[in-house]
């Protein structure tokens, strides 16, 4: 399996599984946090539309991150597969990966949910030190994903593996293989 999605609330530990998967699996991790840095840093024309969105605070809306997703899964290193992290977001989101897929005549193999409590991704997050991640902050975040993220865990219902995401990075590594490897 190597056409894999990533999903899990913010502290879950989705950036740290993607690379230590990717290397694993010797797949792209393709981070759409990467993408919009990559797309601003060398200031494509979709970078520079990122960039007034990320300036004023707001979201890059879909269509651009839509974009960036589908000109990455269409470089030749994809081509065997890759790892999405960050990607889709919601159903929306979802249904424009499943036509970009199916232009290429492939399909997904597998989203894989980070199940972590509430209470160990807060922990988590405030143990980083930053200004914005007061508690309240993280919080309201955690609901802004359950919120968003419900109706996506649904869409993908018949190719959902929810994985325990407490442990140590080779623990939980180690889990999502494993399952990964039952379901075929």
């Amino acid at each position: 399996m190597t056409r894999l999605v990533l999903v899990g609330p913010p502290g879950a530990g989705k950036g740290t599984q993607a690379v230590a998967l990717s290397e694993q699996l010797r797949v792209p991790h393709i981070s759409t946090g990467d993408l919009f840095r990559a797309h601003v840093g060398q200031e494509t024309p979709l970078g520079q539309e990122t960039k007034r969105y990320l300036d004023s605070g707001e979201l890059v809306p879909d269509s651009v991150t839509n974009e960036m997703v589908r000109e990455r899964l269409a470089e030749p290193d994809a081509k065997v597969g890759f790892l999405l992290d960050g990607f889709p977001r919601n159903t929306k989101q979802a249904e424009v990966l499943g036509e970009i897929l199916g232009d290429a005549d492939v399909t997904l193999d597998a989203v894989i949910q980070l199940q972590v409590p509430e209470d160990v991704v807060v922990a988590r997050l405030m143990s980083r030190g930053r200004a914005d991640d007061t508690e309240e902050v993280i919080r309201r975040r955690q609901q802004i994903y359950v919120s968003d993220t419900a109706p996506l865990l649904e869409y993908y219902a018949d190719i959902l593996v929810t994985v325990d995401g407490v442990g140590s990075v080779e623990e939980i590594s180690g889990r999502v293989l494993k399952a990964l490897r039952d379901r075929t």
